[in-house]
């Protein structure tokens, strides 16, 4: 997608607006991983493992669904905060792994609060694959 912005004296450039998909990520954190586990292929039952086990870091938040609902596709509540949570399969919410910048900070805070560690670029790819292949259900 290009963009027409407006200079000075009518002159116009085209910028290119770049968003990324789901599918670019899982591409991204894929590659990633292979460089450690060569021939890295993401998984979405792998993601769907990921995502149900009970890791216990904390007692509010001992899996994703604690927050997330075990439907990643309806929406879900902070179980401290109360804040309401947009779905987390991008079929029921769009916005969801379009910014890499944004993918990358709630990863960092999610998998901190509830797995106690930092994602590695494998489980990444491989949540993003099941939240992509199954819609979330």
């Amino acid at each position: 997608m290009f963009r027409l912005i407006a200079l000075p004296l009518g002159i116009g450039i085209a910028l290119a607006a770049h968003a990324e998909t789901p599918t670019d990520l899982v591409a991204r954190y894929a590659q990633q991983a292979a460089s450690s586990q060569p021939g890295f292929s993401a998984s979405a039952e792998r993601g769907r493992s990921f995502f149900v086990r009970k890791w216990n870091v904390t007692d509010k938040m001992p899996d994703c669904a604690s927050c997330h609902t075990e439907r990643p596709d309806r929406a879900g509540s902070h179980v401290i905060t109360a804040k309401p949570i947009k779905p987390l399969a991008p079929a029921a919410n769009p916005e969801r792994f379009s910014k890499l910048a944004k993918v990358e900070k709630w990863f960092r805070r999610n998998c901190t609060e509830v797995v106690g560690r930092e994602c590695s670029a494998a489980e990444k790819a491989d949540l993003i694959e099941f939240l992509v292949a199954t819609g979330g259900a």
